[in-house]
């Protein structure tokens, strides 16, 4: 923390005096301006690592500050954290399309929000991911392995094995969301529109009274990003607090990233307890999958708490699972067989395959899956 330069822009000397003192106590090496011109000539003059403004300054909107800086080399990749009294939707949107990674209320809670959310735009690693539910994220190294059909059947499983569990999919598949055409979710809520919330609007309360309960998949969904042009206003720097407050309100939580892996979802990765690695059998996706897994590994995960599972999503043709594991160098943890023409069924029903075809033994992978990995994520939760 000891030499990150933080910008403070607020023509209120009360409270930037206040998150000044705040941010001085931790070691920030801490610049001030009282108007929004100053600020802009301290910022291309001192370059900071992060600046905290007030958006209703009176010579110059926040907005447009935002937009100057992020039009300027020097400081187009600085973070911005919007710290206002205006609550308004209106300002909050019009603050993240000017470029704004955060908007927090002036608030009893300001001050805890303000400081986790500047450890994490600037990667500290003292704000980890806090305890809670069971954290499991789904990827895969390349498309159409069947990583969103799998999530959302063995959170079904799990939730059925556990029936006084409360447990959460949240789709964070881009740019298009997989989760609400197979469980047959049309609502307007999504992963976009939450994070144009505010942090003190997106609580643990708010995520356990307001998610829709999928039935039959006896899960609650946070949809995913309903087209490209809305990804495209995803406010990905929320992701992070908003999985911490899942994870407050729910007992399980189930991420599906497919193969969207990038710098905002791999620290998901890195504090998940269980990591569910879908590989097809097809040799151009297990190669893909080794050097991912190889990435993983350099990057810290733990290699205990992948769950590689082999589906056969592509065909009935492919490497066997003695081959897929040779090649991978990992352990296949879970083998389901080719589903073909009876989960497009099920999926176009909006059903789990679990009860569209109970007597099926893909059945049985699913339950005996569902179990193992809940089962697993809790033993290394404990070590």
């Amino acid at each position: 923390m000891l030499g990150n330069k933080i910008l403070i822009i607020d023509a209120d000397v009360v409270s930037r005096n206040f998150v000044a003192h705040n941010l001085t106590e931790q070691k920030y090496d801490v610049l001030q301006a009282d108007s929004g011109k100053q600020g802009l000539i301290f910022a291309w003059r001192d370059h900071p690592d992060l600046v905290i403004i007030d958006p209703t300054l009176a010579d110059l909107p926040g907005e447009e500050l935002a937009v100057k800086l992020r039009q300027d080399p020097r400081t187009a990749d600085i973070p911005l954290i919007a710290l206002s009294s205006a609550s308004s939707s209106v300002r909050i949107k019009s603050c993240f399309e000017a470029g704004f990674n955060e908007y927090i209320t002036k608030s009893e809670q300001a001050v805890s929000i303000l400081n986790e959310t500047i450890s994490r735009l600037l990667g500290h690693t003292n704000a980890p991911m806090k305890q809670g539910g069971l954290l499991t994220v789904f990827l895969s190294a390349k498309g159409g392995t069947g990583t969103s059909s799998l999530c959302a059947n063995i959170a079904m499983n799990i939730s059925q094995n556990k029936p006084k569990a409360r447990l959460v999919v949240a789709d964070l598949v881009l740019p298009i969301g997989s989760i609400a055409p197979i469980v047959g979710y049309e609502g307007e809520q999504n992963i976009v529109t939450i994070t144009d919330m505010s942090p003190e609007n997106t609580t643990p309360e708010f995520f356990s009274k307001e998610l829709p309960e999928m039935k039959p998949w006896r899960f609650n969904l946070l949809a995913g990003s309903p087209d490209p042009e809305s990804s495209n206003h995803l406010n990905v720097g929320r992701i992070w607090d908003i999985v911490n407050a899942l994870k407050a309100s729910y007992d399980y939580v189930l991420v599906d990233i497919g193969r969207a892996l990038s710098k905002i979802t791999l620290p998901l990765i890195q504090n998940a307890d269980l990591v569910a690695l879908i590989v097809s059998t097809d040799t151009s996706t297990v190669s893909l999958t080794k050097t991912l897994l190889d990435y993983l590994k350099n990057k810290g995960v733990n290699v205990s708490s992948i769950y590689a599972i082999l589906n056969r999503a592509a065909s009935m043709e492919g490497l066997s699972k003695a081959d897929a594991e040779k090649a991978l160098g990992n352990k296949i943890m879970t083998t389901f067989p080719y589903l073909g023409s009876n989960l497009a069924f099920a999926n176009s029903r909006h059903r789990p395959f679990s009860l569209e075809f109970p007597k099926n033994t893909a059945t049985i992978i699913f339950q005996d899956a569902a179990r193992e990995m809940e089962s697993l994520a809790g033993k290394l939760r404990r070590v």
